[in-house]
């Protein structure tokens, strides 16, 4: 066999922390030859985005260091480059697209000129990368490129920033790309389109590419190879089908029992009483109208679903239901009120029984706050719920039912994973003892197992706690796991709803079609056999 193009030979990282030295990854060794897909699969903190920033020199050393290990591209070694010779390959011969987009472009520049100064650094005349970021932007599926040049990142979707980032990491044409959980954010059609448009782009180019997931689908739709990874070791490799077939080591056999879909579809029979009806509900912005006449009605001990894509409406309905933003018309009726008439007084009341938890806990919970204050706040605003002699006791109660502990109380958020940040958050809704919790994309950002037990966790607290829930999601196998009922929204309306079963079993509408269809499956070969239908009909 020639030789790799990039080759990580036993490579270890430490981190040098208050606490004593954290060891990220202990001599992980994996190569990736030009035009393969390898995943490197595994949850957070097991070592696969280090492992990529260390190929990058993206490390920051202190507190970072790398104790062992050589890294080799076309037989040399980055590590032992100097910074002049490295510059010349990062970003030219190795580029990286990352996971939060809006993170890594820059605010108050032009798209255009960030793509266009990556070439000019590197010596492309300004007037050539401009006209090469014109074709660039229409390669990646940008429209108006001349025009989209010309905008600033904010004024794009969560896709379309990912497709600049791809446009910049493109365009040196790189020998490798690091794609470092490029869709772990976005909506199902929009994950689709962004892997099949790597696809597409790696075999144009015969680029080797590098997913770092921790999403098996994402390994079964595009990887030749994973590499899976468990606290900073590799604990098992090979070829994709192989390792979800058979599985060799109790951590991937945990990883793939924990993928969501697999499970029976919820049959749980309705209560007979509503506990809140929305009832022609809509949202007019000065630029567009967000909701266009939303009817639904949730249930007494219901997990009511409602997915789509982005913009289509379901976060904005979950706003209105909270009274966060003002309805444009139509009712919310709560315990015979119209939600959306309450004075304030009287929404000040009602906002004890329907509480939300929200997408990403770190911002959400505030850092300078203990967990104990964090989750007694809610006897501050509302005395007569709890004397304050009992908060303590309570809040380690909350903590020990959410699966956490009572020492956990004295901690601030930054000192939790992002699974027990979220547990936190779910304890702080729960301390006011509402009877309906909105989860807006609560589990979306988790890793595949910490999902699992927050799914199992807020459908044990629904029966011990008499609780409905309103579960807005992008993620189809996790719904079709917890909920009771869906509704799909589109563009502001509701285009289908119906039990889980019939939804997911018998979709009527080729909107909700599309949606399925595109949902990735855990398992290579159901996912090629899906990959090769949509062909086909893209074909016909």
């Amino acid at each position: 066999m020639s030789e790799p193009l990039l080759d990580v030979r036993n490579l270890s990282v430490t981190f040098h922390t208050a606490r004593g030295p954290v060891q990220a990854v202990k001599n992980v060794s994996w190569s990736i030859n030009k035009g393969e897909v390898l995943a490197i699969l595994g949850e957070s903190g097991s070592g696969k985005s280090v492992s990529a920033s260390a190929v990058m020199d993206l490390i920051d050393c202190p507190p970072g260091e790398i104790t062992s290990g050589e890294i080799y591209y076309r037989g040399k070694d980055l590590l032992t480059m100097d910074r002049l010779e490295r510059r010349h390959i990062n970003g030219k011969k190795i580029a990286m697209i990352f996971q939060d987009p809006l993170s890594h472009l820059n605010p108050v520049y032009k798209v255009g000129w960030q793509i266009e100064e990556t070439m000019v650094i590197h010596g492309t005349a300004r007037a050539e990368a401009r006209t090469a970021t014109i074709a660039l932007l229409d390669r990646v599926g940008i429209p108006e490129p001349a025009q989209a040049a010309q905008k600033y990142p904010h004024q794009f979707s969560g896709g379309q920033r990912q497709r600049l980032m791809i446009a910049m990491a493109l365009a040196l044409r790189p020998d490798v790309l690091i794609a470092d959980e490029p869709t772990t954010a976005l909506d199902v059609t929009v994950q689709a389109q962004i892997l099949a448009l790597l696809e597409e782009l790696q075999r144009e180019t015969g680029m080797a590419l590098l997913i770092i997931t921790h999403d098996l689908g994402v390994v079964a739709e595009i990887a030749d190879r994973v590499v899976v990874m468990n606290a900073g070791e590799i604990v098992e490799q090979g070829t994709a089908a192989e390792v979800y077939a058979n599985p060799q080591h109790a951590y991937t056999k945990r990883l793939i029992g924990a993928a969501p879909g697999k499970g029976a579809i919820h049959d749980n029979p309705l209560g007979t009483e509503p506990v809140l009806r929305l009832e022609n509900v809509s949202k007019n912005y000065a630029a567009f109208q967000a909701l266009k006449g939303v009817d639904l009605v949730l249930h007494e001990g219901e997990t009511l679903a409602i997915v789509g894509e982005s913009g289509s409406g379901k976060s904005t309905t979950a706003r209105l239901l909270l009274q966060l933003e003002a309805a444009s018309g139509g009712r919310a009726i709560y315990q015979g009120r119209d939600l959306f008439t309450l004075s304030p007084k009287e929404l000040y009341k009602m906002r004890r029984d329907i509480q939300m938890v929200f997408q990403d806990p770190t911002q959400s919970l505030n850092p300078r706050m203990t967990v104990y204050q964090l989750i007694s706040e809610a006897w501050q605003i509302h005395p007569d719920i709890l004397p304050r002699a009992q908060w303590r006791d309570r809040v380690a109660l909350l903590l020990e039912q959410v699966g956490l502990t009572a020492e956990h109380m004295h901690r601030h958020p930054h000192q939790f994973s992002g699974g027990q940040r979220q547990r936190i958050a779910i304890a702080r809704a729960l301390a006011l003892e509402p009877r309906i919790i909105v989860c807006d994309e609560a589990v979306s950002a988790l890793d595949v197992q910490v999902q699992a037990q927050v799914i199992e966790l807020l459908d044990r607290l629904k029966d011990e706690f008499g609780l409905s829930y309103i579960f807005i999601a992008h993620d189809l196998p996790v719904v079709r796991d917890f909920a009771d009922r869906v509704v799909v929204m589109q563009a502001g309306r509701i285009v289908e709803q119906g039990t889980t079963r019939q939804i997911f079993e018998a979709p009527r509408e080729a909107y909700t079609q599309g949606l399925l269809a595109a949902s990735l499956d855990p398992d290579p070969q159901i996912q090629a056999r899906r990959r090769e239908a949509r062909l086909a009909q893209e074909t016909v």
